[in-house]
């Protein structure tokens, strides 16, 4: 077997995080990849992973030609990129990770745009708020809605997330209208559960200094479209993105409260691994993403 088709097992085999999920992967049968990785390490000469009963691990010389590989294989693949470019069309396949509601909400008009302008590119999206390991499942890129610790991931700042206080007229108009943070907390409050403290909602007062208010928590969701709905139907006061919520104030259906407060804010980027190469075709996406939502959000306007 050639060494290309050998590295690009082995790098499967890494990514995947196991013989069996790699053979799936590449649609080979088990027995064939765990041959053809012993070959592999044969010609080398060297343990490229080490094999437990649970989990495939990485020796230090596995870990360094996994790196070779990564780049080697990336480069054969933006020589036929490059090839193909010259006659005017980017090919292949491109496996990209969307935050559920920004992704349809407002990621659809430029994914459709890169379509019509790449007709030859074969997307992957899958749509979901969970945390993903981009390399072990195989991704190339991935927009994440965020602070951004990991500095593990190469990121590329797409758009502010900030976020509002807000509440339907009918509700206002029956609990009154909160005149500071504080008051929150004589308040029924829709909060997202995908956070570490649902109830404690942190804010900048108007005079810049970092404050924090605990409310109590009528209704508890992983949706933000659902809490945004309860909030116009005049179930409680809510803390949502305004990526969120721009439409409803815009129809006078939600009234955002305690404007001079700052509340969290956060960032959509397009990250991917610093292991793996960012193909023209990734590039091209990033680039057509970031044309769209660049300046102020026109959710913000």
């Amino acid at each position: 077997m050639d060494r290309l088709t050998q590295m690009q097992i082995f790098v499967s085999v890494v990514e995947a995080g196991s013989i069996t999920a790699a053979a799936e992967r590449l649609n080979l049968a088990k027995s064939a990849v765990s041959r053809r990785l012993a070959e592999l390490e044969a010609t080398l000469g060297v343990s490229l992973i080490q094999r437990t009963t649970r989990r495939l691990n990485l020796t230090d010389s596995g870990r360094a030609y996994y790196e070779r590989c990564v780049a080697i294989l990336a480069d054969v693949e933006d020589a036929a990129a490059a090839v193909s470019q010259a006659h005017g069309a980017l090919k292949g396949r491109l496996k990209v990770a969307l935050p559920l509601a920004f992704g349809l909400l407002h990621l659809t008009s430029p994914i459709q745009a890169f379509m019509t302008r790449h007709p030859e590119v074969r997307l992957e999206l899958d749509f979901n708020d969970r945390q993903i390991d981009l390399m072990q499942e195989g991704f190339d890129l991935a927009v994440r809605i965020a602070t951004l610790e990991d500095s593990s991931l190469i990121a590329r700042r797409l758009a502010p997330i900030r976020h509002v206080v807000c509440a339907s007229p009918a509700y206002l108009a029956r609990r009154g209208t909160p005149r500071d943070a504080a008051e929150l907390a004589q308040h029924d409050c829709l909060a997202y559960s995908n956070v570490r403290d649902p109830g404690l909602w942190h804010y900048r007062a108007p005079d810049g200094t970092a404050g924090q208010v605990r409310v109590p928590v009528r209704l508890a969701a992983s949706s933000g479209d659902f809490l945004k709905c309860a909030a116009v139907a005049g179930e409680g006061v809510v803390l949502l993105p305004t990526f969120y919520i721009h439409e409803a104030v815009g129809a006078g259906e939600l009234v955002t409260l305690l404007p001079d407060h700052v509340w969290p804010e956060l960032a959509a980027y397009a990250v991917y691994p610093p292991t793996r190469h960012l193909s023209s075709r990734a590039r091209a996406l990033i680039d057509c993403l970031a044309s769209h939502l660049e300046g102020e959000p026109y959710w913000d306007r």
